[in-house]
Parts: C-alpha cells; sequence; structure tokens
C-alpha cells in the first residue's frame, strides 16, 4: 500500500465539511490550497458522480465514484475533502 492507496474517509480532521466551510481564502492559502481538493456528489447524463475542484472552488475532473475521484486527487499529490 502507497499513500496514494487510501480511501477519502481518511483524510486529516482538519479537512472535515465543517472546517472547510469555515475557512477564508485566506486560511486556504495558508494550508496550500494546492494541495487540497474536495470532491461533491452531482449528476451527469442522469447518473450520479463526483466532481473534483481546487480549493478555491475551480472544476479540475469528474470521477464516476467517490473513490476513483480521490484516488486521481491524490496521484496529484494533493488530499481529498468530501463536500456535501
Amino acid at each position: 500500500m502507497n499513500d496514494h492507496d487510501s480511501y477519502a474517509d481518511e483524510a486529516p480532521s482538519f479537512l472535515s465539511t465543517n472546517t472547510l466551510r469555515s475557512l477564508s481564502n485566506r486560511d486556504f492559502a495558508r494550508l496550500g490550497a494546492d494541495h487540497v481538493a474536495y470532491l461533491r456528489p452531482v449528476v451527469m447524463n442522469g447518473a450520479v458522480a463526483f466532481s473534483i475542484h481546487a480549493a478555491d472552488g475551480t472544476p479540475i475532473g469528474a470521477a464516476p465514484s467517490a473513490m476513483l475521484a480521490a484516488a486521481a486527487i491524490r496521484q496529484h499529490d494533493m488530499e481529498p475533502a468530501s463536500v456535501h
């Protein structure tokens, strides 16, 4: 198992949904916003998928499952966070 083989629910506690919602743009910059991405469930072509966004909200990708979205985020040396 390597750094990229864990699941989205294993993200550090500082990346909880409530914490993310309370952070300002400045807070994200201090955390290293270029190292955090979040995934959100969406409906694409009638099916549930997961959109991937940079910490500032910029869409950067999508995946058919949360596990694949989290893996894609980790492959780009970022830490995934789930926002619902």
